[in-house]
């Protein structure tokens, strides 16, 4: 079916395009550049977060998972798990009392009576109770336990104990499998028979896995999938959730002080016992701690507030510290921003607002979007650039670069003669006799428009046709060579001088595509860079600059090209290396003069082959801008004394007005 648009006229309400492919890849290309890592960039794209078009934040992994502790820290602090203890003895305390009263008021009733034979009995019944109250034992479990064969004086406090014990089998029950409190509403026998036969049944899947067979997952589902309203689709995620949850209660036991732990397992155990059902649950939980060693089965919290909780409310309390826990590991564990993809947004949504699950959708389709617009691609198993990811980063490159330039600079020259070339220049004239036939449309519809008013039809004359103005077509090139010396990076350097190669790269193939572009990265040794791998190029962890090779590479390159041929040169240190007549690299620091002598050697041969060296020298020690000052008096070519701010500045400018020049030349 295809897809349907509806467009309507802009109006200043729409909300517009938050983000796209080209932000996002934008966002990472300095680290792109400085790392030669696009996976690792995304991923610290991923951890830092990010700001879209309108100026709103989204939240990084690092920011998300602060969130998280800061929510548990916010629930540790209120509140007081020891509350789930106090709210079961407080009432039983309370059933206690009530009958307690009800026995004195059964007594007074009898001696009121006037009826000594009933007085008698009474007494001695009263007796035998208030001995059964002051008897029982200390210990919750003690308790419940003693309660269950006491004769009750009182039918509201037996119903209040009785529905306390309902209460506490459910809530039980629910803490070990949430969608089971349904089925426990009225715990009569036939219920309890089916939860029984629900746990021997999932038992009897996890042997048939043990031993290989496969379970009959949806048999199961089939006679017990009311239970679990969360509608697993496979019995894995059943378990998992199954054994979280288990993990939980186990961490609110864990959790609690000594004593009280014990009372409330000693308790657990006795109304669990009373449905039959510990031993399937021992056997399920140790099923579940072997198949999920990583659930969470030894954490403990501290507790540190005020607030008490009832049993019902600390369950789900621990389910929340669960959650929060879940979520951590898997931010911490995230290596890439699909990777967030399996987080549940609408828990997210739940524990830490709208605006922090909205973060996370959005970091989570950050690869999918850049794979989309065809800005990169998975290649073998890692991602890579594709040619227009490539092309993108240099246009992001050349943008920065330009984007700092006053516009008074750029182009300020005279230009005496207009070629009829191949390049643009952005420039129109009226149309002369001889002139190319390039026609400026819309400029061409003004001069008639503002020649003969509005309205249609619109006639052309002669004397509105304006042309697109062109230079010169001439060929020139170029070969830009870079340092990749360890003390570029030390010196901050690097990503600057990167920058530029991207930038020159972009702006030759877009703007001049007739030149010729190449590039040469030079350490210790020199070798060559393809335009796509250039994104991924670092520096080498070795000191030397070996200037020689990078010339007799840059030569090879440049051998049997037309037009003119210049090398362009970044680095921040003088010649330490240079290749020995055998081929092996020889690194002296500080420079010998055989270092010396074997790199002028080559400056030497690229002049006598007519191609000109210009150097752009970052932090340039006195040694280098001797030893530069030297080599241009050989070559005549330029030197320029550059910080890394105006890197990007000297060269792109320089090449502009060499290339303008070049066109000068060539129409006079």
């Amino acid at each position: 079916m295809s897809s349907r648009f509806r467009y309507s006229r802009w109006d200043g309400t729409q909300t517009g395009f938050e983000f796209d492919a080209d932000d996002v890849l934008g966002e990472v290309t300095d680290d792109l550049l400085y790392h030669g890592d696009l996976a690792a960039a995304l991923r610290r794209l991923m951890q830092q977060g990010f700001t879209d078009r309108n100026g709103e934040q989204v939240e990084g992994v690092r920011d998300l998972i602060e969130r998280l502790r800061q929510a548990r820290r916010e629930r540790l602090d209120a509140h007081d798990l020891g509350g789930a203890y106090e709210d079961i003895a407080e009432r039983l305390r309370d059933v206690i009392a009530k009958d307690a009263e009800a026995i004195d008021a059964f007594e007074q009733e009898a001696a009121e009576s006037g009826d000594e034979r009933r007085r008698e009995l009474t007494e001695e019944v009263a007796r035998q109770r208030r001995d059964d109250l002051a008897a029982l034992p200390p210990d919750l479990a003690g308790q419940v336990r003693a309660l269950q064969e006491h004769d009750f004086t009182s039918d509201e406090a037996r119903d209040e104990f009785d529905a306390l014990l309902d209460e506490l089998r459910k809530e039980m029950v629910q803490s070990w499998f949430k969608g089971i409190s349904e089925a426990m509403a009225d715990p009569d026998p036939e219920q309890v028979a089916r939860v029984k036969d629900m746990l021997a049944a999932l038992n009897e899947m996890l042997a048939d896995r043990a031993a290989g067979r496969e379970p009959d997952f949806d048999g199961f589902m089939e006679r017990f999938g009311d239970m679990f309203p969360e509608n697993p689709r496979d019995l894995d995620e059943l378990l998992e959730a199954m054994a979280r949850r288990m993990a939980s209660m186990q961490a609110m036991l864990d959790s609690m002080s000594p004593e009280q732990r014990a009372q409330l397992q000693s308790l657990s155990d006795q109304l669990l016992d009373d449905l039959d059902l510990r031993w399937q649950l021992d056997q399920l939980g140790a099923n579940l701690r072997q198949l999920f060693p990583d659930a969470g089965w030894g954490r403990r919290y501290d507790f540190r507030g005020q607030d008490p909780l009832s049993f019902a409310e600390a369950a789900g309390l621990m389910d929340e510290l669960g959650d929060l826990d879940q979520l951590e590991q898997l931010l911490t564990r995230a290596s890439s921003p699909g990777a967030l993809g399996d987080v549940d947004l609408e828990r997210a949504r739940q524990l830490l607002g709208d605006e922090a699950a909205q973060s996370l959708e959005r970091m989570s389709e950050l690869v999918e979007m850049l794979t989309e617009a065809g800005l990169i691609e998975q290649r073998e198993g890692r991602l890579e650039l594709t040619p227009q990811g490539l092309r993108h980063i240099g246009r992001n490159a050349l943008h920065d670069i330009f984007k700092r330039l006053d516009p008074t600079q750029l182009g300020r020259h005279q230009r005496e003669r207009v070629g009829v070339g191949h390049e643009r220049d952005d420039e129109t004239k009226p149309y002369e006799f001889g002139d190319p036939f390039n026609l400026h449309i819309e400029r061409t519809i003004r001069n008639a428009l503002a020649r003969q008013g509005g309205g249609t039809p619109v006639r052309l004359t002669p004397d509105d046709f304006e042309v697109e103005r062109t230079e010169n077509s001439v060929q020139a090139s170029t070969v830009l060579m870079i340092d990749l010396s360890l003390s570029m990076p030390m010196r901050d350097n690097f990503l600057p001088a990167k920058k530029v190669a991207m930038a020159l790269h972009h702006l030759i193939s877009t703007q001049y595509p007739r030149d010729f572009i190449g590039l040469v990265g030079f350490s210790e040794v020199a070798r060559p860079i393809d335009a796509h791998e250039l994104p991924e190029v670092s520096w080498d962890f070795v000191y030397g600059t070996n200037m020689q090779h990078g010339f007799m590479l840059a030569r090879r390159m440049l051998a049997g090209r037309r037009g003119t041929r210049q090398i362009i040169m970044v680095t921040d240190g003088e010649p330490t290396a240079h290749l020995t007549s055998s081929g092996e690299p020889v690194f002296h620091y500080p420079p010998v003069q055989e270092t010396i002598d074997a790199t002028l050697a080559e400056v030497l041969k690229a002049t006598r082959e007519g191609i000109r060296i210009n150097t752009f020298m970052l932090d340039a020690t006195p040694y280098l801008q001797r030893f530069i000052e030297r080599m241009t008096e050989l070559n005549r070519g330029r030197a320029f004394f550059t910080t890394p701010e105006t890197l990007g500045d000297y060269v792109l400018v320089d090449f502009i007005e060499q290339r303008r020049n070049l066109s000068r030349r060539r129409a006079s």
